[in-house]
């Protein structure tokens, strides 16, 4: 037997798209002689003994034409293009129905179960021709609507991404900010309650003196650092996370631990954009990129709000700014220092 998959030759040089054939047929004379004839018009196929074989089969491959017996033991061949009608998300099979039965209420009956043609037996190569010619211009048709289904689908998603992505620094944008706000805040309402791994926190960050960097290496510099801490700052956030650009030289992130916990990551993340040593003669304080935060918990009863643990981390940050920048603020919550940075 040739393999599944064939190429089938209109003329000189010209090749047909590929076509995988799957022939259900319980009695093996009949099957033998439908094998052959397709191999003789220059087909291969896979041939099963009966319709549970051949679902089987159908459940793991995806074949473009199904050639079914209609009268078989277990599934006949009704029963089988009814079930590979009910799967059609998995794409379009072309189904022949092949039966000794040629009165028109059985082709009728056929056809209303999801049959696209019928062949009479005694099988016709000439008659068996005409079903592949019209079964190869369908399937050919449906793989090219699934194709551009595809196209469209991944389009759509490219666009919807672009839509909550920040085009400068490449994280995500307020508009993502707010949707995983409020998937954050149902998650953590149905969460068990003092359960460490549901604590959230919200850290807001600010580079320091970031204007006087503008004012002195121009905006197009200004960008690159915002690109830079951006990096550096979201290598740092896990997959049930998230990092946003809030606005301006300002980040968000959410961070999934314990407050004091929550605390010493965003330290963490300030002293690794420090280490970058990235050059601000313009910072009175240390010449080079720094920031500050403000972090503040989620209240896990619901009585603070994401958008008011925001505001107190928002107020964390003005006062980290007061106090020297280059550190760490917690919101309102009594917690150690960490290395000489954090206050409160």
């Amino acid at each position: 037997m040739l393999p599944a998959i064939v190429k089938w030759r209109r003329g000189a040089g010209e090749v047909r798209e590929l076509m995988k054939i799957l022939v259900v047929e319980d009695d093996a004379v009949s099957r033998f002689m439908t094998v052959k004839a397709l191999e003789q018009l220059g087909f291969g196929c896979t041939a099963t003994s009966d319709g549970q074989e051949a679902w089987e089969r159908l459940s793991t491959t995806r074949y473009d034409l199904v050639i079914s017996d209609w009268m078989m033991p277990h599934v006949d061949g009704i029963e089988l293009c009814r079930r590979i009608r009910a799967e059609e998300h998995r794409g379009y099979t072309y189904f022949v129905i092949l039966t000794a039965l040629a009165e028109r209420e059985f082709r009728l009956t056929g056809m209303r179960a999801g049959a696209d043609d019928y062949l009479a037996k005694p099988l016709d190569r000439e008659e068996l021709l005409l079903r592949l010619i019209a079964a190869e211009r369908v399937t050919r048709l449906h793989r090219k609507l699934e194709d551009q289904a595809l196209e469209l689908e991944r389009l759509n998603r490219e666009f919807f991404e672009s839509g909550r992505k920040d085009p400068l620094t490449g994280v995500a944008n307020r508009r993502r900010m707010q949707e995983d706000l409020a998937a954050f805040e149902l998650a953590l309402r149905d969460a068990p309650r003092g359960v460490d791994g549901h604590a959230l926190s919200v850290a807001l960050f600010d580079i320091d003196h970031f204007k006087r960097y503008n004012d002195t290496y121009l905006h197009t510099s200004g960008d690159e650092v915002l690109r830079r801490v951006a990096s550096v700052l979201s290598r740092h956030i896990g997959d049930h996370e998230g990092f946003y650009r809030y606005g301006g030289e300002e980040f968000l992130a959410v961070i999934r631990a314990p407050h004091t916990l929550a605390i010493a990551k965003a330290d963490l993340m300030r002293r690794d954009v420090e280490s970058c040593a990235i050059p601000h003669e313009a910072n009175p304080d240390t010449r080079f990129i720094t920031i500050s935060a403000g972090v503040a918990p989620i209240d896990a009863s619901g009585e603070v709000s994401f958008l008011e643990a925001i505001r107190a981390a928002d107020e964390a940050l003005l006062r980290a700014k007061r106090e020297g920048r280059n550190r760490i603020v917690a919101a309102a919550f009594d917690a150690p220092p960490a290395a000489g940075t954090v206050r409160h």
